[in-house]
């Protein structure tokens, strides 16, 4: 017990979760360089040798974790996020599996669990998607509504952007995105049918202004929870930490009896 709860206590120390992320970095390098040609005719057996030794520095940190917390490693779900990612790694390379063997580069987002700002960042993320879902509901709503009357309206002059539901609703999320939305689409449209600014001024006013800065405004109260949860917590660890000072200094005063004045 008391070697697990040393392994455990270094595992937590900055020094090994920096080095940690040192080791997750360079491996993101070596992940990057394996995509030229060039680069791995001269030094392929090198990076290959690299990759592999940061590969089996993680199995090394994750059997560590699994030593030191036991089942407990499998209550968090960060651990489970690691270990499933450095499973994945560890897939041969083989008929079948190629794909799964690209997703080595997943392995960067094992920083997201080290480091624990970019870790708050996204729980709250996740804090936020209930409410997101509601407004991707109602973005659903909007864009179906949109698709039908644009198929409607379009799709005899312009069967490429409009001609059945799908193709609408892309193109609909293409003018969303503001992406060539008017010299590419809108003012074409709009020689054949002048009236068509009608149709997508107030579909991109509703989609792009209103309802994506309502996500925006979502996520962000989100992280100001977050970031407030966060304050508390340690306003109260201070808090509980002297206290627990107070009643030292309370207990030695007692031991020590000392005559009253």
């Amino acid at each position: 017990m008391a070697f697990r709860a040393q392994l455990g206590a270094w595992l937590d120390r900055p020094a090994v979760r920096n080095a940690i992320i040192g080791v997750i970095v360079l491996n993101a390098v070596m992940l990057g360089l394996e995509t030229s040609s060039a680069i791995m005719a001269q030094a392929g057996g090198l990076i290959r040798a690299v990759d592999m030794a940061c590969l089996a520095i993680f199995v090394a940190e994750i059997a560590a974790k699994l030593v030191a917390r036991g089942w407990r490693f499998f209550r968090s779900g960060w651990n489970l996020f690691d270990f499933v990612i450095v499973g994945v790694s560890l897939i041969p390379a083989g008929q079948g599996v190629s794909v799964l063997r690209a997703l080595r580069i997943l392995r960067v987002l094992r920083v997201i669990s080290v480091a624990p700002r970019l870790r708050r960042v996204v729980e709250g993320f996740i804090t936020a998607l209930p409410g997101m879902g509601s407004v991707f509901l109602l973005m659903a709503l909007i864009f179906y509504i949109g698709a039908v009357m644009a198929t409607k309206l379009f799709a005899a002059s312009f069967p490429d952007w409009f001609g059945d539901l799908g193709l609408s609703a892309y193109t609909l999320f293409q003018v969303m995105t503001l992406e060539s939305w008017s010299m590419g689409i809108v003012r074409p449209v709009m020689e054949v049918y002048p009236w068509a600014w009608a149709f997508f001024v107030p579909f991109i006013m509703i989609t792009t202004f209103a309802v994506v800065n309502l996500l925006v405004g979502l996520i962000v109260n989100s992280m100001q929870d977050a970031h407030h949860e966060e304050d508390t917590q340690r306003t109260d660890a201070y808090r509980d930490a002297v206290l627990e000072r107070l009643e030292a200094i309370e207990t030695r005063l007692k031991a020590l009896d000392l005559p009253k004045k």
